[in-house]
């Protein structure tokens, strides 16, 4: 059962940090939790029952989880998509989705984000508990000096990777305000991101971290978690074999994450809301940049971006 879709999820609220389940089945189910998916207690069930609703968990606030829920003799591994952080925004497990091979991705392995400057000492304390080793870094020298990157102490690893087409720094926005068309421009930057030759060398090396076994699990992040890392996201979740809609779904849902971010400035600056949201057009602009020049998706990933794609497989996909 594709665990990715809106009948089973597991949700916290951003600032009291409840969790619950939110189910829509039929007949009888049982959920266990643990600290990993190997340590699920199978001994007794967090909870039990029968039917659809929402359902307030009685977990931790302050540590990351993993369920395995039995729904009529079917077990579904469960964790949460977007997390908790309430000094963060667009910060989600790329977990839970089905490939076209059957597998799922894996969860807590592969994490994207918006910044990380304003992460509070509980997010800290819940990303130690995953716990994050490496974080991989998109924004401009400028943006990174600015806003340091809050990090646990279980981070091992730290990469500037930075991606700059079409001025995505802060500094840049004021000036995209002016061109006529920010729509054409946010196009135009997605087919940069896969298409200029110092974004086609930065996401290359990347991929050569996230390939290395002891990388994960690993944050890499932006300013906004939309772009750079909506692009970055994609990218992985291609090489896992992940469907395209899927891969257009996951992008758009930046749109509601980045709403309580964003939508003042947008109310006061509205021909501003392109560069503050997302839209199917713009990645798809990206996508067919890389059609066009390369004939599929996956010869970009294993020619241009050097991508064992077995080796990504074995990493990341159950």
């Amino acid at each position: 059962m594709d665990t990715d879709s809106r009948q089973f999820q597991i949700i916290r609220d951003k600032y009291t940090k409840a969790a619950s389940l939110k189910i829509e089945t039929e007949g009888n189910w049982s959920l266990f939790a643990g600290s990993t998916f190997d340590n699920i207690n199978h001994t007794q069930p967090l909870l039990t029952g029968n039917g659809s609703g929402i359902f307030p968990l009685n977990v931790s606030t302050s540590i990351r989880l993993y369920f395995e829920l039995d729904n009529e003799g079917e077990k579904i591994y469960l964790s949460e998509r977007h997390l908790p952080m309430e000094g963060g925004y667009n910060f989600r497990d790329l977990g839970g989705f089905k490939a076209k091979d059957g597998r799922y991705t894996k969860w807590g392995k592969l994490f994207r984000a918006d910044e990380l400057s304003n992460l509070t000492g509980s997010d800290i304390k819940y990303l130690s508990s995953i716990p994050i080793t490496s974080v991989v870094d998109f924004r401009a020298q400028a943006e990174a000096k600015r806003s340091p990157d809050r990090l646990p102490t279980t981070v091992q690893f730290t990469y500037p990777i930075a991606i700059t087409p079409g001025n995505l720094s802060t500094e840049g926005i004021q000036s995209n305000l002016l061109k006529s068309n920010i729509d054409s421009h946010m196009k135009h930057m997605n087919r940069l991101l896969v298409s200029d030759p110092a974004c086609v060398r930065a996401f290359r090396i990347f991929f050569a971290i996230v390939q290395n076994n002891l990388s994960a699990p690993l944050i890499f992040h932006c300013s906004a978690g939309k772009d750079r890392a909506g692009m970055a996201a994609a990218l992985i979740l291609f090489s896992l074999g992940v469907d395209e809609e899927t891969v257009m779904q996951d992008y758009l849902s930046s749109k509601i994450y980045l709403s309580d971010k964003y939508d003042a400035f947008i109310a006061k600056y509205p021909r501003a809301e392109p560069i503050f949201t997302v839209k199917r057009m713009f990645l798809q602009a990206g996508i067919n940049q890389i059609k066009r020049d390369h004939g599929t998706i996956m010869n970009f990933l294993t020619k241009e971006l050097k991508v064992d794609i077995i080796r990504m497989r074995r990493l990341y996909l159950e």
